[in-house]
């Protein structure tokens, strides 16, 4: 149980953060738009205003379960199969002070009024194209004239 606030729930935060996949796709009558997410699709850009999002809370959910459920089995299984697993209270503290950081800052781009939540995601998409990236990275969008719209 210790293991699961010092360890698993942080590199969760931070592995969500840090790392995820991408996925060029056209909505049904909607513009073109790359939504993120892994393993399913949770954000995408608001089309009512510039800088606001779209976020589907029941694919954002399954998306940090699968996460959980990622570091939980291999923190498990070493712990339990390898090496029994201490971990120093450094390295403690800078775990929950990075996670909490990811976390506020999470909030604060979600808490925007300009943001729309939905449960599940109300709209069919075509998707056209995927990849993963690290959030350094900035995967440029296709260009749209190279697909055509099947739906």
């Amino acid at each position: 149980m210790n293991l699961i606030w010092k360890l698993i729930i942080p590199l969760t935060v931070i592995s969500m953060t840090a790392f995820t996949k991408w996925w060029y796709v056209f909505p049904v009558d909607a513009p073109d738009t790359k939504m993120k997410g892994f393993p399913l699709p949770f954000v995408c850009p608001g089309w009512h205003t510039s800088m606001s999002l779209q976020i589907f809370l029941v694919e954002f959910f399954i998306d940090l379960i699968t996460y959980f459920a990622f570091w939980f089995v291999l923190v498990y299984g070493i712990n339990r199969f390898l090496i029994r697993i201490k971990i120093h209270k450094i390295f403690t503290i800078l775990l929950l002070t990075t996670s909490g950081l990811l976390t506020v800052v999470a909030l604060l781009i979600a808490v925007d009024s300009t943001n729309v939540f939905y449960a599940k995601r109300p709209f069919e998409i075509q998707v056209l194209e995927v990849g993963y990236e690290f959030i350094w990275q900035d995967i440029e969008k296709p260009d749209w004239n190279d697909y055509e719209r099947d739906i």
